[in-house]
């Protein structure tokens, strides 16, 4: 519905309070950050991703043809983007009145939006890799032993050479109590080739063996309190494909008194590789606060 001087709070906040508008928390977003971004070609509607398989090397014998026939093994994934995006009607009224209603706010409010809507579009992905079966079990701690198990399956099924693990808040809290004291602990930097401007936020400095661990709270919980995180090599399993990165216009409605921002975005997320992560299923309840 258009957003006017009578709406809510909006009629309430005066041009001096522009500077400390308040906004709603949002999470770190280290998922988008983890996935391999392509940009879809001008003039096609969708893209094709190609995977090879492995070849064989026999012992050969002098003199001998060889008799060993190779595949390449070719499979591929075809990705089609879908637009997203949502719109904002800003009466006359309301501006010339609420100067907090700014655009800058407006747009701020916005690009949370779109970072959110990306990064839960991935986190969704997370239970299909490894053909749909999970790490883990519900009800069980996500533990320095059971990390640890994860990371060790993860190198044995050839889950990639720079893994990453990313986990609700709770989850990883679980495993920190394991990986260091109350107050104390060694904390590692971002290890390099990870981008701390994505990233950073999210990692606290604690590495299962040599994979990073990373936390967000878009990862929700189900109605036991379970959590779905992903163990997965960055870059490597899942993937973007943008046609329109995200882009904001105003536009003038005169019979309305009003204008409208929109922003809009056309990408899609998919499984670039599903042989490279797995989901990890743990508890991630809240931990009692008055034990």
């Amino acid at each position: 519905m258009p957003q006017i001087s009578t709406t809510g709070s909006l009629e309430s906040a005066s041009a001096e309070m522009i500077d400390t508008a308040r906004y709603t928390s949002e999470h770190n977003a280290p998922v988008w950050g983890a996935a391999k971004h392509f940009t879809l070609k001008k003039g096609h509607d969708s893209g094709v991703f190609p995977k090879v398989g492995q070849m064989t090397m026999s012992n050969l014998v002098e003199g001998h043809d060889i008799v060993d026939e190779e595949e390449i093994g070719m499979t591929t994934v075809s990705v089609t983007p879908g637009e997203v995006g949502a719109k904002v009607i800003l009466t006359d009224k309301l501006l010339r009145q609420n100067m907090a209603a700014s655009y800058q706010m407006i747009g701020k409010q916005l690009g949370d939006g779109m970072k959110r809507i990306r990064e839960t579009d991935l986190i969704d992905l997370f239970t299909s890799l490894n053909g749909g079966t999970n790490f883990g079990a519900a009800g069980a701690a996500f533990s320095a032993a059971n990390a640890t198990a994860c990371v060790s399956t993860a190198k044995t099924d050839k889950m990639g050479e720079d893994m990453v693990i990313i986990h609700h808040p709770n989850a990883v809290m679980r495993l920190a109590k394991d990986l260091s004291t109350i107050g104390s602990g060694t904390i590692r930097p971002l290890p390099e080739g990870y981008s701390a401007r994505l990233m950073g936020k999210a990692f606290k400095g604690y590495m299962i063996w040599d994979v990073p661990v990373l936390e967000t709270g878009n990862i929700t919980r189900d109605s036991d309190d379970d959590a779905i995180g992903v163990i997965m090599e960055n870059q490597g399993a899942l993937g973007t494909l943008q046609s329109l990165a995200p882009q904001t216009e105003k536009q003038r409605d005169a019979s309305l008194r009003a204008w409208e921002v929109v922003m809009v975005s056309d990408y899609a997320v998919f499984e670039l590789d599903d042989t490279l992560g797995a989901g990890l299923t743990y508890d991630a309840a809240d931990p009692a606060t008055n034990a």
